[in-house]
């Protein structure tokens, strides 16, 4: 099985771009996730991953994630080689995302970080609907 699960903070903007071949939207961002422990110092240490979202799910993540936003993401690792210009063999290990959500609590409208209103706050079949959450819940 080949799956990762990162929850962490967006540490830039996303950038969203197309592939020149086949015009597939790609975003590209990296989080930073806390580890579990702190050092000798009692300080926490965080981890830096580099992620990759491609079709519907890039649009998604360049359209609503924002440098500072906590999300949790899901998907699988894949590595690739090829051979630079003086021809070393060079490697890399990349960060698929197929899944995205939100982690952050949610926002009021006009917060002032641009997160309010337009944020969805369920998805469906890939149609956003909105979930009224001043109700109790049913059970």
């Amino acid at each position: 099985m080949n799956k990762f699960q990162f929850m962490g903070r967006l540490t830039r903007d996303p950038e969203a771009r197309f592939t020149p071949n086949t015009n597939t939207p790609v975003t590209t961002f990296s989080i930073a996730v806390n580890r579990r422990f702190a050092d000798q110092n009692g300080e926490r240490k965080a981890d830096f991953f580099n992620l990759t979202a491609y079709g519907k799910l890039a649009e998604f993540c360049a359209k609503y994630y924002r440098k500072g936003q906590q999300v949790l993401v899901e998907g699988r690792i894949q590595n690739r080689t090829w051979e630079d210009q003086n021809g070393q063999k060079r490697y890399a290990t990349d960060y698929i995302i197929e899944n995205a959500y939100f982690a952050d609590s949610r926002r009021e409208p006009g917060a002032g970080d641009g997160m309010g209103a337009d944020m969805p706050s369920s998805s469906i079949d890939g149609e956003f609907i909105t979930i009224d959450d001043t109700d109790d819940l049913p059970f």
